[in-house]
């Protein structure tokens, strides 16, 4: 797959990508022989919690390439690793479809899935490797897509992945991130995400999402509210 077809595939999606792959040219890493793993990707990192202990979170780096012809439209499968240096731990795997597949699925799957609505529009998902055009046009297709991610390597301070995987669940509202982690995030990649929210919600003209954390493992992902039409209130541009 060669880059113009990878835009397609987020044409597929909905959109019309100006975003590159940033990382295309790490390509030739991947070894000569062919393969899934030859094909070129796009890397955005975000800050993940478990579902069942919102406390519990990650920097996540997120390496994703397209699965393209599926009857549903295409699903991005993304590698996870905790950091984006050659000896990162692989800690697990997302994947990424449609809102309109999304809304496909049987209700007893969707339990599994999270928006990415509050990552885009709170700043917490970033693409160091994009150009700001790139970056916002990138954003506006990840915006609308449902994510289903597994840590399976839990905690990544041991020296193998132990126990059960991990359920992973998206940011969904002000307050619900670690500081700490935060602030971490911002000085290794040089970013404000207090800024990068402020210019997305005057790009997008909506306000970020404030839906609370899942009670259980059975809760199902909303993207703006808690209750009621799950839509989006907007902010007139200035």
């Amino acid at each position: 797959m060669d880059r113009r077809e990878l835009f397609g595939a987020l044409t597929a999606l909905g959109v019309v990508p100006a975003c590159g792959a940033g990382t295309e040219a790490s390509a030739a890493d991947h070894g000569k022989a062919g393969g899934p793993m030859s094909a070129p990707h796009f890397h955005f990192c975000g800050i993940h919690m478990a579902k069942t202990n919102p406390k519990l979170q990650f920097i996540t780096q997120h390496f994703c390439a397209a699965h393209t012809g599926g009857p549903d439209g295409d699903v991005f499968q993304c590698t996870l690793y905790d950091g984006t240096g050659k000896n990162a731990k692989l800690i697990g795997v997302e994947y990424l479809i449609s809102d309109a597949a999304y809304r496909k699925l049987p209700e007893a799957e969707k339990k599994y899935w999270h928006a990415h609505t509050y990552e885009v529009l709170g700043g917490g998902l970033i693409a160091p490797e994009m150009s700001p055009e790139e970056e916002k046009t990138f954003m506006t297709a990840v915006m609308t897509l449902w994510g289903k991610a597994w840590h399976t390597w839990p905690d990544p301070s041991t020296a193998v992945p132990m126990g059960e995987p991990l359920l992973i669940w998206s940011l969904m509202g002000p307050g619900q991130v670690d500081p700490e982690l935060e602030a971490k995030r911002d000085k290794e990649f040089k970013v404000d995400t207090k800024k990068i929210s402020a210019a997305r919600v005057k790009e997008f003209g909506q306000q970020p999402p404030n839906v609370a954390v899942p009670k259980d493992i059975n809760s199902i992902g909303r993207q703006w509210t808690n209750e009621g039409d799950d839509k989006p209130s907007t902010t007139p541009k200035k």
